[in-house]
C-alpha cells in the first residue's frame, strides 16, 4: 500500500517539478537606438533613403543647410532575388525604382520589430502589370522580398523617417538602385536584360549626385522620366526649422 501511495505522489509531483524547472520562452526586446547628440539634432529634418543592392547598403540622408547630406550608411542584412526589378507576386525578389513612404506606411508594431512599406507597386510597376504587396524595409534580418535590417538599425532609420513626417515632410523618397550607377558600372552591365530599365533609373541617380536633392520622377508611356523643373522646385521647397533639436 505504501508503495502505491509513493508512486501516486511521484506522478502528481512530476508535472509540477517539470514546469517549475522549464525555462520560460524568451523574446528578444530590441533596445531603443542609442543615438549620438549629433544625430539627435537632425531629427525632424527632411530625410531621403537610398538603397544600393549590389553593395547591400542603405544610405540615410538628411537635408541640412541646403542639400541632402549622408548621415549614416547601414549594411543591409538581407534582400532577395538578386539584381533587377520585382515583377510578380511570390517571386521573392526585392524591388528597384522610386518609391515614397508616408505616415500610413509606418508600422511600429511589426512582427519584424519596426517596418515601413515602400509603396510597391508604384505607378511604373502598375503600368507594366507588376504584382506584389507588403514590400517593406524591416528588422529581424529575414527577407522574402523585403529589405531586412537588424533591429537596432531599423529602430534608428524608422525614428528619422517618423520625425521627418511629423515635422511636415509629406513623404520620404526611397530610391532603390541595383548598383552605383556610374558610367563604368553601366558599361559593366550593358548586356544585361534589365539594362534599358536601369538607364531610366540612372536619370534619377545622376540628378541626386549632381544636385543633392531627391529626384521627382514621373511615368510617361511606361517609362521613368524626371519631372519638369518647375515641379521639382516646388516639391523641394520646405521649412527647414527643426522643432525636435535640443
Amino acid at each position: 500500500m505504501g508503495k502505491y501511495i509513493l508512486m501516486l505522489s511521484l506522478l502528481l509531483l512530476s508535472p509540477i517539478s517539470f514546469y517549475s524547472n522549464a525555462e520560460a520562452p524568451t523574446v528578444e526586446q530590441p533596445t531603443a537606438p542609442q543615438m549620438s547628440p549629433e544625430k539627435q539634432k537632425l531629427l525632424g529634418l527632411p530625410v531621403y533613403i537610398r538603397i544600393i543592392k549590389e553593395d547591400k547598403t542603405l544610405e540615410l540622408f538628411v537635408k541640412n543647410q541646403g542639400g541632402y547630406k549622408l548621415v549614416q550608411s547601414y549594411p543591409v542584412c538581407n534582400y532577395s532575388g538578386g539584381l533587377g526589378p520585382k515583377r510578380i507576386q511570390g517571386d521573392f525578389k526585392s524591388p528597384e525604382g522610386f518609391y515614397q513612404v508616408t505616415m500610413k506606411s509606418l508600422n511600429p508594431n511589426s512582427k519584424f520589430y519596426r517596418s515601413f512599406n515602400i509603396g510597391y507597386p508604384n505607378q511604373y510597376d502598375q503600368a507594366h502589370g507588376f504584382t506584389g504587396k507588403h514590400l517593406m524595409v524591416h528588422g529581424d534580418c529575414v527577407s522574402e522580398g523585403c529589405y531586412a535590417m537588424t533591429n537596432k538599425q531599423i529602430a534608428e532609420i524608422y525614428q528619422f523617417i517618423e520625425y521627418a513626417l511629423i515635422n511636415g515632410q509629406p513623404e520620404v523618397d526611397v530610391n532603390i538602385f541595383p548598383f552605383r550607377m556610374t558610367e563604368e558600372n553601366m558599361q559593366r552591365y550593358s548586356h544585361n536584360v534589365h539594362y534599358e530599365f536601369w538607364q531610366q533609373l540612372k536619370t534619377g541617380y545622376d540628378f541626386f549626385e549632381k544636385n543633392r536633392l531627391p529626384p521627382t520622377m514621373v511615368v510617361n508611356n511606361g517609362r521613368y522620366d524626371l519631372a519638369p523643373q518647375g515641379l521639382l522646385a516646388s516639391n523641394h521647397t520646405q521649412d527647414q526649422r527643426n522643432p525636435f533639436a535640443h
